[in-house]
């Protein structure tokens, strides 16, 4: 399930973050990168939704997601991740069908307990209301 969060900290204007949690079925903490690899190819479309959010303002859609590498911490339990994509522009009135390679670097939290990975995304800044 992919939610998003608005959260204020005073001295920024309101932002926003997407975060997805799935499950992690083969959690191996010696071999992180092959698990979260092996999820997410699992959960393709899922992976596909969920970084379409980030590439919505640009009018694209997110394509063939692939995990590039894992970063992790001190803890085998959070970190960072890589992802590479294609944006793709579609407009059929237009004639538009492009395509560019992208990537993303997201945050990821591992709930060994209950076998599930929480992927977050990087911050936006919320758009404040227009003039008139």
């Amino acid at each position: 399930m992919i939610n998003y969060v608005t959260k204020h900290i005073p001295a920024l204007p309101y932002i926003m973050q997407y975060d997805w949690t799935f499950n992690l079925p083969k959690f191996d903490a010696d071999n992180l990168e092959q698990s979260i690899t092996e999820a997410l190819s699992e959960q393709q479309k899922e992976l596909e939704i969920f970084l379409s959010y980030y590439t919505r303002p640009d009018g694209a859609v997110a394509e063939n997601a692939s995990l590039e590498k894992v970063i992790p911490t001190k803890s085998q339990d959070t970190g960072k991740i890589l992802l590479r994509f294609h944006k793709v522009f579609y407009n059929a009135c237009l004639n538009i069908h492009e395509t560019e390679k992208d990537q993303i670097e997201v945050d990821y939290n591992i709930d060994p307990k209950n076998s599930k990975v929480e992927l977050l995304g990087p911050i936006i800044l919320e758009r404040g209301m227009d003039d008139i």
